[in-house]
């Protein structure tokens, strides 16, 4: 049976989570700062060229398994490098971190000041502790489930989430910014889906793209949990990603929810949910689904409830997208 975590001890292990964030964020710079002054860097590729690894994802990884393994000592682990080394223990109730110890390597090894480690509790095959840390721009997102969340910029004060007074309407996809990422499958029936979804997402249909919503703009940022964030802040609108695992998300969804956002899988899961109360939960099936929706909290409207709003604009962009599978 799972251990029972009270609010008090979810609290507690917030801020500790907090504290190893910005430890293993000292670790990410010296990092970025050693690859810059090298004339070569130790970056190796897991699948292509284009899915890298340097040694200090991994370094950051095992300081984070030996600051855990330390204070709770009986928790479950799930990291990303460890994941790819062969360790793969199955999500169960048991509270269990999940860590992605740099998030957006490809950035990182680039000197684009986009990368974050990335901590998630699940308890009960549910995230339910999050914290995103941007250590270059020290941009640290925080959230607890039922609690709201936060961003803290250096040492200023907290900002809860949505840094708007409140939740903005939004009336269709053509008026919205939409993150999607390219990802590291490049292979042609892959790509050829994701550019002709790219396509109808921003092409402008009175001008002759067929299917096309015309949203303000596509942004990609490189690092799937500062998307999340984004969403959650109320920068982005919208999420949409193909190919990644719980420790890219985790995180990134209880900081989302908390600031009123909704996240669902694939297409094929969102149609079986939607009107349900299913919808927007999210646990096993979400997570490791590797298809991951997430909407900014909506202002309600004419008729229409916040999480209706959610729903139809949900319902929309699956209209016009190719659910394509990963890899």
């Amino acid at each position: 049976m799972a251990a029972e975590l009270t609010p008090d001890v979810l609290q507690t292990i917030h801020d500790f989570a907090i504290e190893l964030c910005r430890t293993a964020g000292d670790l990410i710079r010296e990092g970025s700062a050693a690859i810059r002054a090298a004339s070569t860097s130790d970056v190796n590729e897991k699948k292509n060229s284009v899915d890298l690894v340097t040694e200090y994802d991994v370094r950051v990884e095992e300081l984070v398994i030996k600051k855990i393994a330390e204070k709770y000592p009986a928790f479950k682990f799930i990291g990303e490098e460890s994941w790819s080394a062969g360790k793969r223990p199955t999500l169960t109730d048991e509270p269990t971190f999940c860590v992605d110890p740099i998030d957006g390597t490809t950035n990182f090894v680039h000197g684009f000041p986009f990368a974050c480690i990335s901590l998630a509790l699940i308890y009960k095959k549910t995230p339910v502790i999050g914290v995103v840390y941007n250590p270059f721009l020290e941009h640290l997102y925080t959230g607890i489930k039922g609690k709201g969340s936060y961003l803290t910029r250096g040492t200023s004060a907290p900002l809860k989430l949505p840094l708007t007074a409140g939740p903005k309407p939004l009336p269709s996809l053509s008026q919205g910014l939409i993150a999607v990422e390219w990802g590291s499958d490049r292979a042609q029936a892959t790509l050829e889906k994701k550019a002709q979804s790219f396509y109808r997402l921003a092409g402008d249909p009175v001008q002759g793209v067929q299917g096309g919503r015309m949203a303000h703009s596509l942004r990609s940022m490189g690092s799937a949990a500062l998307n999340f964030c984004m969403v959650a802040q109320g920068g982005l609108d919208m999420y949409w990603e193909i190919g990644c695992y719980p420790w890219d998300v985790a995180a990134g969804v209880v900081i989302a929810e908390e600031a009123g956002g909704l996240c669902t899988g694939s297409h094929e899961l969102f149609a079986a949910t939607k009107d349900t109360s299913r919808f927007g939960v999210v646990e096993e099936d979400v997570l490791l689904g590797r298809k991951y929706l997430v909407i900014r909290g909506i202002a309600p409207g004419a008729g229409e409830t916040s999480k209706d709003a959610q729903r139809r604009l949900m319902e929309g962009f699956y209209a016009t997208v190719d659910d394509v599978d990963p890899n």
